[in-house]
């Protein structure tokens, strides 16, 4: 944790105060990716935790507030994928890399945050404002930076200028998160890791670029 940390109350919490709320967040991430996020009850975190329920109340107001301290800070950290499209070249081979690049690393981060990004759709999907944001700023990392290597390749001549970037590179987004939060379904079709992603890369060259990737 960095910063200050408070209470509920508005206290600031001392040393030992952030590693017992940073333990109670820790715990709550370990739940969510073995139970169902409405069946994580107060006194279970706080068991796992080793402390008790009023503990957890003197840092979260319930289980849903805990739940987006740890979405907001995996927020941050979904900040770093805009690196795998950013000043990336999108031309022969290196557009191919790219594509593949961004594919890994895309799939690779939901699957590290999978229980976290689970919440966070259901809530979303569910109409609750502070989750669909938090959703929004995670694919907007990416969906920025697409936006804008399809808007240079507009300008060099590359690609249609019929083509709507946002709109294209927002398809793109939803499809890689799409996709990566459905891999288990596709082992279910007989479709193998090593398989999925090189296809995936396919999609989202040709949707860039209007061309397939250079061999």
């Amino acid at each position: 944790m960095t910063g200050q940390v408070r209470t509920v109350d508005g206290r600031v919490a001392g040393r030992r105060g952030q590693a017992t709320r940073q333990k109670l967040l820790d715990c709550l991430s370990e739940m969510l990716s073995t139970s169902p996020y409405r069946d994580v009850k107060v006194i279970d975190v706080a068991r796992k935790a080793g402390t008790s329920p009023a503990t957890f109340y003197q840092y979260f107001p319930d289980v849903e507030g805990a739940v987006l301290e740890i979405a907001e800070e995996m927020a941050k950290e979904a900040a770093g994928l805009t690196e795998l499209v950013s000043g990336r070249s999108w031309a022969g081979k290196a557009g191919r890399q790219t594509a593949e690049e961004l594919v890994e690393g895309f799939i690779d981060f939901w699957r590290k945050n999978d229980a976290i990004l689970r919440v966070i759709d259901l809530g979303a999907a569910e109409g609750d404002k502070r989750f669909y944001k938090i959703r929004m700023k995670i694919l907007s990392s990416v969906t920025n930076s697409l936006t804008d290597s399809v808007k240079e390749l507009q300008s060099k001549g590359r690609v249609d200028k019929d083509v709507n970037p946002a709109a294209m590179a927002g398809s793109l987004v939803v499809m890689l998160a799409a996709v990566a939060g459905h891999q288990k379904g596709f082992q279910t079709w007989g479709v193998k890791q090593a398989e999925l992603k090189p296809n995936l890369a396919l999609l989202v060259h040709l949707g860039v670029t209007g061309k397939k990737p250079a061999k």
